[in-house]
């Protein structure tokens, strides 16, 4: 839950913060670190990239975190918070949470407890769980078959290569599911050998998860000893949903076939990107909304430029790849639009040649026609209507565009 996110510690103590911070990277996390409210406030306003939570002290050497909230929720709605504070300011704590923060904990306290604290508060966020995973015919097929095996009970197995959102998909299968209301736990290697997950901390995930959901990740990294006690285990209680590469097979691997037939009883198969490059252009305008939000000065939308690179690029790294550019763009753009060269810098570096003009407006052009036409189900009038034109022009451009 916790691998990927991004944080921000605001904390002058050095030994509560160099615990808090080395033990958020052993999960996977990115923290910034800040010791004075007067560098937390710009760092958190306005991020080089977007911040998931903030975990703040409430006291501080040149102010006090309830002015930094205060501050941040007099511009625009802040990333959750999570309070740390002692003994004697559980009021204003309290006063916090009914301002609108999410959490508090009280010092002193177990780093176990706060994890699992930051966690849920994670989970608190607003997300809707029938939201759209995109606009494709793939998109609305995934976002199906979730539907349907997050009513059944048996594990699930989430193919796909990285990047393409199986933590998401996991995530979204137990918001669905009975167990809602229960913890949900992902596993992903232990901090020992980070090639595999060793028994004691499958052991420990499986108590944590109680009647919730185990996530786990790179399933087929277990190791055989592992392997074993999931099998035995799987009946007590938890349910199980595990995540592999595009190529898994135990036919290729040392894996059992015994506990592979019971995860792959329920698969759902993640594709690339490229083989759905409409939710590419989705995924960009949504990402785009929310990293653009938190800058001083909001840049006026992606350029149908951008829209265009968007859908010719093959994006390897799927979404994943398809975050980090935009959040670098969106950070370092000068324009009041974001063009290729932000997306692709690399691109004007090695001198690569641009698309002319005219096939980037053609390109742009047929895809909001078959857009239009999958929308309307294959009635040319209808699409028109939608285009806002004549069937007699969109014939024409159907015809020249090869549609």
């Amino acid at each position: 839950m916790l691998r990927g996110r991004r944080f921000a510690l605001v904390e002058d103590d050095e030994f509560m913060g160099s615990a808090i911070e080395q033990r958020l990277r052993l999960e996977g996390a990115e923290v910034v670190w800040l010791k004075q409210a007067v560098r937390a406030l710009p760092a958190i306003r306005t991020p080089r990239a977007p911040i998931d939570a903030v975990i703040c002290d409430i006291r501080l050497p040149d102010g006090s975190g309830e002015e930094i909230y205060g501050a941040l929720c007099r511009t625009h709605a802040p990333p959750p918070f999570l309070f740390i504070t002692g003994q004697g300011d559980i009021d204003q704590a309290v006063r916090l949470l009914r301002a609108g923060a999410q959490d508090y904990m009280t010092k002193p306290f177990e780093m176990r407890t706060f994890l699992d604290r930051l966690s849920h508060l994670l989970r608190a966020r607003p997300n809707d769980p029938f939201e759209p995973l995109g606009v494709s015919r793939v998109a609305e097929e995934t976002a199906r078959r979730c539907a349907e095996f997050a009513a059944q009970d048996c594990p699930v197995l989430i193919r796909g290569a990285g990047g393409t959102g199986k933590v998401r998909l996991a995530q979204r299968l137990h918001d669905l599911s009975d167990r809602a209301y229960a913890p949900f736990i992902s596993l992903t290697r232990s901090a020992e050998d980070q090639t595999t997950v060793n028994v004691s901390d499958l052991e420990t995930a499986i108590e944590r998860a109680g009647e919730g959901t185990l996530y786990l990740m790179k399933v087929e990294a277990l190791n055989q000893e592992a392997q074993a006690v999931l099998l035995v285990r799987l009946g007590d209680g938890f349910r199980l949903i595990a995540s592999c590469g595009p190529g898994f097979s135990p036919e290729t691997s040392p894996f059992r076939a015994d506990l592979f037939s019971r995860l792959a009883s329920a698969e759902i198969v993640l594709p690339p990107l490229a083989e759905h490059p409409d939710d590419a252009l989705w995924l960009a305008q949504r990402i785009f909304q929310a990293v653009n939000a938190r800058r001083a000065v909001p840049l006026r939308g992606l350029s149908a430029l951008a829209e265009a690179a968007i859908l010719a690029h093959d994006w390897p790294g799927n979404g994943r790849e398809l975050r980090t550019r935009l959040v670098r763009a969106v950070g370092a753009a000068t324009g009041e639009w974001l063009f290729p060269a932000d997306l692709f810098p690399e691109r004007v570096a090695e001198g690569e040649t641009l698309a002319p003009l005219a096939d980037i407006r053609e390109a742009a052009e047929r895809r909001h026609i078959l857009l239009a036409l999958e929308q309307a189900n294959g009635h040319a009038g209808e699409a028109a209507r939608l285009l806002g034109i004549s069937r007699t022009t969109l014939w024409e451009k159907m015809q020249k565009l090869g549609i």
